[in-house]
């Protein structure tokens, strides 16, 4: 018997390479009799042997093809091992499992086994999590006994995760990081994994090491603790049941002691800072533990590490305790002072925290009260503005953008925190009417100050990518709010932002999907202003076209946006396409999405399938706009169903035919001429396929009509297709 060669030295590694692949691809051809054979071999004295080797570090082939054959053997008989670990070879088995999560070395960079043994791991607690659900309120004998085994697991990966000194991470190359860091990784996933059946216990436990670690100077040993705590966060229930253990550590002097005058890893600190971030909720709920906390990510700004992340943290707090900070107003504001004293802080850096004061500032008890304050930031970027345009003057262009590039990214931070948190509650039977604030002078004159800061900075960096997706962001962060707010820009401020925009823009595309969000924004209501924008983004679309001279191959992806925007102005704004301004030009927009329907590249193609589809979409429409739609139907619908049935008939990719099919099902069910366009169009001595004859024209076409539209279209669409290209032998049968 095969099995037998295990028990030959010489024969070893050949015949465990064997059973490792059976196990792993052909576990069925295995009988009970092979998998309790194989478990005496697995859980025998040479197996102790082979285990120690790897715990010793000893990675050689022999050892190493028998971790491979104990894991390939654990995982095909996991469930097994896990109901029947009272079985003193199963349980043996299972103790190797466990002692080979802790060989000497790294993982990934110097212990090649720890992260196989985790994956079983894994899997075990996946499988008691759902048997765990499946029994309900009836456990079973065997689940109490396999659940043991997770907290010594958890501990041996705690063990595992601790980070190595800095000299040693130095001396790694990229992959045995990469190796180390996906071995952290999956000890989250594990922990996330193990909470479902050890609950509030496992959190309790951390937060015990922690305090222990913390009362050692342990500073590595902190750092794994609090990563394993914040593995855990997102398995915590939302209530306060996980307060206790949190009150104990985040009350304890672990804010302090990473300000003081202590040695502590970076990497520490970074993991606190991270902390912060994932128990936001907590922090939320518990106010008095802000001060500190604060404090702590303040300071933290100075190291250069994890200067960025603790921005982070203080604007996510900042953005969900705004209200409890509104009193600390002051303390912010002279914080970020100091801050631009510092010799180098990193536009994000500035951002975040600038976008957290914001935060704040809007929890003020009114419009009223925030001008002061608002006044202040705004003052913090014009300074940028300011060195932005001395710059620039001087031909300094790089130096020029990156203050150009801060001011934005600023305003995009306090633009987003200026909007009104989702959680707040809208009193629809209040009587006060909205503040007027942001409509008189004073309002006005805080608008004015943003958007000269937005104009002086992009009309002189229309090259600079960052600097255009930033301000588009900053312009759309008003589209959303119902109130007035001091984000909250006229429409001529997008409107003029759009047309200065040409095809040597960059992100041109940002910049024409910003105004169809406008669009959007208002296609209910739209106001003088919002129509009057319409008309004139129709005719920046007629000049970007012709500014690729009709032609979407040119620029594929601007032709794409420029489709998506005009698709946007359908059905509310249908009378831009008469007015006087665009009515001699309107043509070329049409003749321009043809050609894009016509194209083989695929975004084109798509804005143009529904830019048609929208255009021949069955709604209530004035008679105006209902004419609109008739005389472009009436001019254009034969050369739309010669290009559709080019497609459909072989021309256009399988991917596309879903969307394809969209604009062929509107215009069946909505223009009485579609039949006599789509016969023209099969019958054209252009038509791309040799493979259909008269009768399975004849067929489909009447299968399109009989449908008027329904979804089975897509189905049919299909199958003409593939006989078109002849994939399918008889299309008519």
């Amino acid at each position: 018997m095969a099995l037998n060669n295990l028990a030959i030295p010489d024969m070893f590694d050949v015949t465990a390479e064997f059973f490792t692949d059976v196990l792993a691809n052909f576990a069925a051809f295995f009988t009970n009799g092979d998998f309790e054979s194989l478990a005496t071999i697995l859980s025998g004295g040479s197996a102790q042997g082979y285990v120690a080797m790897l715990r010793a570090g000893d990675f050689d082939s022999t050892a190493m093809a028998f971790a491979r054959l104990l894991f390939a053997y654990g995982d095909a008989f996991v469930q097994d091992l896990a109901k029947k670990v009272q079985d003193p070879n199963y349980s043996r088995i299972m103790r190797h499992m466990v002692e080979l999560l802790g060989c000497q070395g790294y993982a990934g960079a110097e212990d090649e086994v720890c992260s196989q043994s985790l994956e079983f791991w894994t899997t075990f607690t996946e499988f008691l999590t759902d048997s765990l659900y499946a029994a309900g309120d009836e456990i079973t004998f065997w689940m109490n006994d396999a659940r043991q085994y997770v907290p010594e697991v958890i501990e041996a990966c705690w063990k595992k995760i601790l980070m190595p000194p800095p000299n040693t991470v130095t001396a790694w190359n990229s992959e045995e990081r990469a190796s180390f860091s996906a071995f952290r990784s999956d000890v989250e996933d594990f922990l996330q994994s193990s909470f479902t059946f050890l609950g509030i216990d496992i959190l309790e436990q951390f937060a015990n090491l922690a305090l222990a670690s913390l009362s050692n100077r342990a500073w590595l040993q902190l750092e794994a603790t609090l990563f394993c705590l914040n593995a855990l966060s997102d398995s915590l229930p939302d209530d306060d049941s996980s307060d206790g253990a949190l009150c104990r550590l985040f009350g304890s002097s672990l804010f302090v002691d990473m300000v003081g005058p202590y040695p502590i890893p970076p990497k520490t600190r970074q993991t606190a800072v991270n902390s912060i971030t994932n128990y936001t909720a907590f922090f939320e709920r518990r106010t008095e533990f802000l001060p500190p906390m604060l404090n702590f990510l303040f300071e933290s700004l100075k190291a250069p590490l994890v200067a960025n992340v603790a921005a982070k943290a203080i604007y996510s707090t900042c953005w969900t305790c705004r209200k409890s900070l509104v009193t600390e107003l002051a303390a912010f504001l002279r914080q970020y002072e100091i801050l631009l004293t510092w010799d180098s802080v990193e536009i994000t850096t500035k951002a975040k925290v600038m976008g957290a004061i914001a935060a704040i500032i809007q929890a003020l008890p009114s419009d009223e009260v925030q001008v002061n304050p608002l006044n202040m930031l705004l003052l913090f970027v014009e300074k940028d503005v300011e060195s932005f345009l001395d710059l620039m003057e001087t031909g300094q262009q790089e130096a020029a953008q990156t203050h150009g590039l801060c001011a934005l990214r600023c305003l995009s931070y306090m633009a987003t925190a200026f909007q009104l948190p989702d959680d707040v509650a809208i009193d629809l039977d209040a009587e006060t009417q909205p503040s007027t604030v942001w409509g008189q002078t004073t309002g006005e004159l805080i608008q004015g100050r943003i958007i000269g800061s937005i104009d002086k900075v992009t009309s002189l960096t229309k090259g600079n990518g960052d600097i255009m997706e930033v301000a588009c962001h900053i312009l759309r962060a008003g589209y959303k709010e119902s109130d007035p707010g001091p984000f909250v820009l006229p429409v001529f401020v997008t409107e003029r932002f759009v047309v200065s925009g040409d095809l040597q823009t960059a992100r041109l595309d940002h910049i024409l999907d910003t105004a169809g969000a406008l669009l959007s924004r208002h296609a209910n209501s739209p106001t003088d202003a919002v129509n009057s924008a319409a008309l004139t983004f129709l005719i920046h679309i007629l000049r970007l076209i012709r500014q690729m001279e009709g032609n979407p191959s040119a620029d594929p992806e601007i032709a794409f946006s420029c489709l998506n925007l005009a698709e946007k102005l359908i059905p509310t704004y249908l009378q831009t396409f008469l007015d006087a301004q665009t009515r001699n030009d309107i043509p070329t927009l049409f003749v321009f999405s043809l050609r894009c329907l016509a194209l083989p590249e695929v975004m084109p193609k798509r804005a143009a399938s529904y830019f048609w589809a929208s255009l021949m979409q069955n709604r209530e429409l004035s008679d105006e706009k209902q004419n609109v739609v008739n005389d472009i139907m009436q001019t254009y619908g034969s050369q739309l169903s010669y290009v559709l049935i080019m497609n459909v008939g072989g021309g256009a990719a399988r991917s596309d035919l879903d969307v394809l099919a969209d604009p062929l099902r509107k215009l069946v069910s909505s223009h009485p001429r579609a039949k006599t366009w789509l016969t023209d169009a099969l019958w054209s001595q252009n038509f791309p396929s040799q493979k259909v004859g008269d009768s399975d024209k004849r067929i489909w076409l009447q299968k399109i009509i009989n449908l008027r539209g329904a979804k089975g279209t897509n189905q049919v669409v299909k199958e003409f297709w593939m006989a078109c290209r002849g994939t399918n032998l008889s299309y008519a049968s």
